[in-house]
Formats: structure tokens, C-alpha cells, sequence
């Protein structure tokens, strides 16, 4: 007979694993089904480990700049080896902690490919064999995989996804990345500060261009000064490899077809959904691009069948992944009689963004020109790391914090930072956001000194010509 529960969750990921804990605090009888390592991408690839070797590539900065701060260093090197090595004892570190927070909440723990065979049933495989459980709401939570060129795909060896990228078999000497997300900023930014010779490839006219276009313009002089080479408004035509490295074919803005040699590149051009052989053809799903459609709870058009993450709509970050997961299971147990929980549905106008390259870029809400293409009468404030004593005291006096405001009514419509630190500042803001502060709200808040999150007041003040320390 098979095993049953009230919930299933497909996936173990940030969004996977939240539900499923979720769930089993709100007395639901849950189980999770994973396939290859508790935590999903972000904790074993992506968000955790990528930061420890971010953080890595940082400390080796500072390093090599010991005299900005009075102090010396010599025979300074990077040790590639032993960089991924910490970067995957910490991912390890999680990962166990995953099991134990399935273990200490009751959480059975089923590994193997997942499929829905049947509404409410799911047969898990692994090497040992099959077998199949029952739910009366699954949860499908699978993420998403790199998408790869179609005339390069990713061999590992010179072409790599980020995967590859962050357990490197050597040091690449000349670096192609191809994309300008999060992701490709991320590896740019630190195998340039291990010293590889690092050039960006965007296809559209500015470098991270979700983000306001001031941050981008100041991004894309502080990676140049670095010494990064960036080409917007440019494509890559074809690749090819050899033992030795690759030539890559590359369209610059003037439609110019150009040759330049590399020994490696990173393709970063974006996510494809995990929603393939998981036996969704047959469940009534309505799909767009291989992303499942669901409302702001996670239900799908199926009773019984939800999904969060990165298989379904953007952004496609971690943390919105959580947050869906936690609604998902409380709209859940609703359903199944438990009156004292209120689900809420995610608000994506509240969902912070943070890239950590080097200076840092956070942002919430709405870029200045989005405000004004919805129709907003803005008033916008800026500040610049210079005129932050705390700022200058750590040596990280590069970067500003800009603030988007209603004209009329106040409101803070976004917040974009670039500089160090900025990805801890954007919670400020995101719960002024979520609470619907207005800016009166912002300029008497009494800010701490001395601190980076003075230059969030000072932003804020600036709006209306107040800025005190500029």
C-alpha cells in the first residue's frame, strides 16, 4: 500500500524545504521528495556557496590592498583549489543541516525522481526501485537549470554553466562571460579579483539591466576601472573550442563580426524551467514558456496541485521561493480545516534583489523610469557613499543610495543601492514598503551614526533638497 500524506512536496530547494517545514508546524502529515541533495540548487550551487567564494575573492582584495589601510602584506596568492574546497565544506555544512530540520519536524524524506502519476499520486525511482506515494495536495517545487547556448552548449571543460564555474578543474587566464544578471556579474567579479582577464557580453544596451539605469551606469564604471572589459549591445555569433581554449564570434552594436580568443567562458543567459518528465502533461497546467501558472498562493488551474519557485513566474530568487513555499502550505492547511492560519499572497512589488559583486547592488520596488512609464509623478533622492563617515572609515566610499518617491501622495515606490554592504542595508526599505511608509515616515525615523543606513536617511531627505551632510 502506498504511503499517504496530506502533503508532498517535489523538490527540496529554499522554496521546497520552507513548504514542507511549514506544513509539518501546521500539523500536516508532509513528506519531501528530492532528487539529488537536500537544499536544492541554491544552498548546494547557487545562492551559499557562490557567496563563500565571493567572500573568498573579497578577503584576497583586501589583501592585495593592505596599504589603503595602513597595513603590509607580501607574497600574497590565491589558491584556487582551496577556495572551491571551503566554498563546498560549506555547502556540505548546510546540507546536513537540511536533514536535520526535516528530521527534527517530522518530515519523511523520500530521495529519487519524483513523477505525478495519478491526481494526488506520485512514484518516486532511484537505483533501488520505485515506489509510490499518496497526497491530498502536492506541492511541485523543482526549480530551474541554466539555459545553454544552442550552438555552444556547456561541455564542462572550456564552455561552463555556473555549476562548472564554481568548482573549476583549472584557473581560466582569459575569461568570456555571456550575460549580465546576478550570476554572470558574480563570476565576473570574482575571477577578476583572482586575476583573470575578464570580459562581459550583454546583448542589450547596458550591463544588469533590470536594475535602475543609474546603478547600471555606475556598475559599469566601477567593473571597468577594475578591469573588466564590457561590451553592450553585443552577441555571440558561434564558439569554438579546442584543448588549448575557445574563439568566440562576436556581433558588436554596429553589426560588426569580430574573432577573439579566450580559454573559457560562463554562459549566463538565464534559467529554463524543471518541468519536464515530472508527468504534468496530463494534470489540466496552464504553462507559459515551460513556467507553471499559478495565483499569488501557489494554486495551479488543478485541485490539489500547487508550485513555487523557480518553475513558476519571476523573480526567480530564493527568497521569493521561500516566501511562496510558507503561503502555499498555509493556504493549505486552511483548506484542510485550519482556521487559525491567514495565508497572505506574495507581493511581488516587496521583493528585494541583491547582487554580490563587487561594489554590492540591492534594489525594491520600482526604477525611476518604471515609476514614470506607470504613470507616477516622481521625486527621486540620491546620496553618495562619499558623504557617509562610516563609509569613508571602512575605505568603501564608493557607490550612492537612491530613493523613489509619489510626488503627490509620498510613497516609496523603490529603493536601488550600489556599494558595500548594500545587500544588508535593502531590508530597511523592503519593510518601509511593506508597511506603506511614506517618505515623513522615512525622515523621522532616527537612524544610528556612525552607520551605512545614515545614507538611507540622507537619500530620503535629499528628495526634498533636505540632505545634510552633501
Amino acid at each position: 500500500m502506498a504511503d499517504k500524506f496530506d502533503l508532498v512536496v517535489l523538490g527540496s530547494g529554499p522554496g521546497g524545504y520552507v513548504a514542507a517545514i511549514r506544513g509539518a508546524q501546521l500539523g500536516l502529515k508532509t513528506a519531501i521528495v528530492e532528487r539529488e541533495l537536500l537544499g536544492g540548487i541554491c544552498l548546494n550551487w547557487g545562492c551559499i556557496p557562490t557567496k563563500a567564494l565571493l567572500r573568498s575573492a573579497e578577503i584576497f582584495h583586501y589583501m592585495q590592498n593592505a596599504g589603503d589601510y595602513g597595513l603590509k602584506a607580501s607574497g600574497i596568492e590565491a589558491d584556487l583549489d582551496a577556495v572551491v574546497k571551503r566554498s563546498r565544506g560549506v555547502a556540505k555544512q548546510l546540507n546536513q543541516g537540511i536533514a536535520h530540520l526535516m528530521k527534527k519536524n517530522g518530515i519523511a524524506v523520500f530521495m529519487g525522481e519524483g513523477k505525478i502519476v495519478d491526481p494526488g499520486k506520485l512514484e518516486v525511482s532511484n537505483d533501488e526501485g520505485s515506489q509510490e506515494i499518496t497526497a491530498s495536495h502536492i506541492i511541485i517545487a523543482t526549480g530551474a537549470r541554466a539555459r545553454d547556448l544552442p550552438f555552444a552548449p556547456a561541455d564542462g571543460k572550456r564552455i561552463w554553466t555556473y555549476r562548472h564555474a564554481m568548482t573549476p578543474r583549472e584557473m581560466p587566464s582569459k575569461l568570456l562571460v555571456i550575460g549580465s544578471g546576478a550570476i554572470g556579474i558574480e563570476f565576473a567579479s570574482f575571477y577578476n579579483d583572482l586575476g583573470a582577464d575578464v570580459t562581459i557580453v550583454e546583448m542589450l544596451d547596458r550591463i544588469v539591466p533590470v536594475e535602475d539605469e543609474d546603478i547600471s551606469a555606475f556598475l559599469r564604471k566601477s567593473l571597468e576601472k577594475q578591469g573588466i572589459r564590457i561590451l553592450t549591445g553585443t552577441g555571440v555569433e558561434g564558439i569554438e573550442t579546442s584543448d588549448h581554449g575557445l574563439r568566440a564570434s562576436i556581433k558588436d552594436v554596429d553589426g560588426k563580426v569580430a574573432e577573439h580568443e579566450f580559454s573559457h567562458a560562463i554562459i549566463a543567459i538565464g534559467i529554463q524551467p524543471n518541468t519536464e518528465n515530472i508527468g504534468l502533461e496530463d494534470q489540466g497546467i496552464e504553462m507559459e514558456r515551460g513556467f507553471i501558472q499559478i495565483d499569488g498562493f501557489g494554486r495551479t488551474g488543478t485541485e490539489g496541485l500547487w508550485a513555487i519557485g523557480d518553475c513558476v513566474p519571476g523573480p526567480w530568487l530564493a527568497h521569493k521561493a521561500s516566501h511562496e513555499g510558507a503561503a502555499a502550505a498555509e493556504s493549505i492547511a486552511r483548506e484542510m480545516g485550519n482556521e487559525d492560519v491567514h495565508p497572505h499572497p506574495l507581493n511581488r512589488n516587496t521583493i528585494p534583489a541583491c547582487t554580490y559583486c563587487h561594489p554590492q547592488i540591492a534594489s525594491v520596488g520600482l526604477t525611476e523610469a518604471t515609476a514614470r512609464e506607470a504613470g507616477h509623478d516622481v521625486k527621486v533622492g540620491n546620496f553618495p557613499f562619499i558623504g557617509n563617515g562610516k563609509a569613508i572609515a571602512l575605505g568603501e566610499a564608493e557607490g550612492f543610495i537612491k530613493t523613489v518617491f509619489d510626488a503627490k501622495t509620498g510613497e516609496l515606490l523603490g529603493a536601488h543601492m550600489i556599494g558595500a554592504e548594500v545587500t544588508e542595508l535593502i531590508q530597511g526599505y523592503t519593510i518601509g514598503k511593506e508597511l506603506e511608509t511614506t517618505e515623513a515616515e522615512l525622515m523621522n525615523t532616527v537612524f544610528p551614526h556612525p552607520t551605512l543606513s545614515e545614507m538611507m536617511h540622507e537619500s530620503v531627505l535629499s528628495a526634498h533638497g533636505r540632505a545634510l551632510h552633501i
